[in-house]
């Protein structure tokens, strides 16, 4: 018998808002357990009792005993059921298709994402809602109110689960009639036999094992996307198994960055460049993001993956068989989607950057494919952006064409324009600097007199034609989302876009974005950043970044 007890707190009302996956700080006495009692407490007492949730992690430091703190809880605060992956290892993709298969109440991801692991890493928690997506805003806001004024949470501290062992664990506790239950699951089945029946597994596997077969490589960058790698790319589909590396899920996740782009990648990088490989691709560190590399290193950016994608869904037999109804891009991304969504005769929804954006747009029928710059793409198929899922699109793109993933990105530039684009990323800064970087731009560009303002920077001459802060009116339920990033729009429908995000609970993250679209094909092959250097500099000029924060240069260029 267990017996659920209730320890006094103190809240930490200096604690900032976050938007979907909350920071969290180990090291601070009850941090993860207040923040636990709060996400438990939002869920209305009716729905709580008895209700399943499912339970992942990325395997980074501190998950293990975080596990075991969400399981005492929510024994304690009258869950019936949770369903867990062997040892503790589930993907977001998983775990929103977990909540979809099962039909649960929601879930629990602990990651920090992209962000660093060990000791002195990040840490963080996700909560995912029925649908099998982020927690809405209003949802958030809940958790966050109940977390100012929190007084005491419930616990079962003596509760134990074998994490390793798969099936069900039963665990009686005091007053209740039910036992507490907790399924350990195997990480990949599930989302497997879901992956089965959206694309051509036979196709893919002959692309990998067939007389033309191409090599892959693939990089899990130690984190929780190894068994999955393992599992469909290898057992599954017939890549061998020395295409796979950085398979095993480690705390720190091998002393590197699980950020997959070209600056944290770079062992993939090297790998791709040397030419024997003819696909590669790299996973954060909960699987929701990817990267996509040619031979020769040819770099897909997220952007022009998401279009790339849009225009060959045809090559997918799960939307040969749902149809296409629109597609969505977070503010940010670049307009490359625009361009194929008007060909196709489909809307674009333009929304904030964040994932539950886009979970109202695809309950109620209105989005097919959606995609972040930040290599984040997924489809109606979950309510999470989705890394093994477009690695397969791409590969069955690959199997359909017939052409290296070059041709193919040259093929589309030809068809539908090029869309130069980069961020540049200026990461741990002082949060009160970041801020003030951005209330004083902010009060500049949306001034009368910045209005049709021209820019000379060496030969070309920008003219701004409209800017603004964005703003989000959902068209589902009314919802506005304001502040989401500034906007300058000119004449020639080259962008700036400025956004500031919290990148731990005490720094902060400034990305300023740069396009500029061209549809001569003869002016494809220049390099991005030569291109967009010129927007780069009147970004410089009008933030006064590193005068500002004293940097020299941004941490990471994308």
């Amino acid at each position: 018998m267990f017996f659920p007890v209730l320890r006094p707190t103190e809240s930490y009302p200096g604690k900032t808002k976050p938007n979907h996956n909350w920071c969290v700080d180990p090291s601070q006495r009850n941090y993860l357990p207040n923040f636990v009692q709060s996400l438990l407490s939002s869920v209305d007492l009716r729905d709580r009792q008895g209700c399943t949730m499912v339970v992942g992690s990325d395997g980074r430091y501190f998950s293990k005993t975080a596990i075991e703190i969400v399981v005492q809880m929510a024994a304690a605060n009258g869950i019936g059921r949770l369903v867990i992956g062997q040892n503790g290892i589930l993907s977001t993709p998983a775990v929103s298709c977990i909540i979809r298969k099962i039909k649960a109440a929601g879930g629990i991801i602990l990651t920090a994402s992209h962000s660093p692991g060990g000791p002195g890493g990040e840490f963080g928690v996700k909560f995912e809602v029925a649908n099998g997506g982020p927690a809405p805003d209003v949802v958030s806001d809940k958790i966050y109110q109940i977390s100012k004024t929190l007084e005491e949470y419930a616990i079962c501290p003596d509760l134990r689960v074998d994490l390793s062992r798969l099936g069900r664990q039963e665990f009686d506790l005091e007053n209740k009639f039910k036992p507490f239950r907790v399924e350990i699951v195997d990480s990949v089945d599930i989302y497997l036999n879901l992956l089965r029946n959206i694309f051509d597994f036979n196709a893919i596997r002959n692309l990998l094992t067939g007389p033309n077969q191409i090599k892959i490589r693939i990089d899990a960058m130690n984190g929780v996307m190894g068994p999955y790698v393992r599992r469909i790319l290898c057992d599954e589909l017939g890549a061998p198994a020395n295409s796979a590396i950085n398979c095993i899920p480690l705390e720190d996740f091998g002393g590197q960055r699980p950020d997959p782009n070209l600056t944290y990648a770079t062992a993939l990088l090297e790998a791709m460049r040397g030419g024997e490989y003819g696909f590669g691709a790299a996973f954060d560190a909960d699987g929701d993001r990817y990267m996509i590399l040619g031979q020769n290193g040819f770099f897909v950016n997220a952007s022009d993956s998401l279009a790339i994608i849009a225009a060959n869904l045809s090559c997918i037999p799960y939307f040969c068989q749902m149809g296409v109804r629109g597609f969505g891009r977070s503010m940010p991304t670049s307009t490359a989607l625009d361009k194929v969504a008007k060909v196709m005769k489909v809307p674009v929804y333009e929304t904030p950057t964040g994932w539950r954006y886009f979970s109202n747009l695809m309950d109620s029928g209105r989005c097919s494919l959606c995609g972040e710059e930040s290599f984040g793409t997924g489809s109606d198929h979950l309510r999470e952006k989705d890394g093994l899922w477009a690695v397969l699109v791409w590969l069955s793109i690959l199997a359909a064409r017939k052409q290296s993933v070059e041709e193919i990105v040259r093929d589309h530039w030809a068809k539908f324009g090029r869309h130069y684009y980069c961020r540049f990323d200026y990461e741990a800064l002082e949060p009160r600097t970041a801020y003030f970087i951005m209330r004083d731009l902010e009060a500049l560009i949306t001034d009368k007199s910045f209005s049709h303002q021209q820019f000379a920077v060496g030969s070309s001459i920008y003219s701004v034609e409209r800017t603004d802060s964005f703003e989000y009116i959902d068209p589902v339920d009314g919802t506005v989302t304001k502040r989401q990033g500034l906007r300058i729009v000119f004449s020639d429908a080259s962008r700036l876009i400025f956004r500031m995000s919290a990148s731990s609970h005490v720094r902060a993250t400034l990305r300023i974005y740069a396009e500029s679209y061209e549809k001569d094909p003869s002016q494809h092959n220049k390099e991005p950043q030569a291109v967009l250097s010129p927007l780069i500099a009147i970004a410089l000029k009008i933030s006064q970044i590193h005068e500002r924060t004293g940097r020299k240069g941004p941490t990471v260029i994308t």
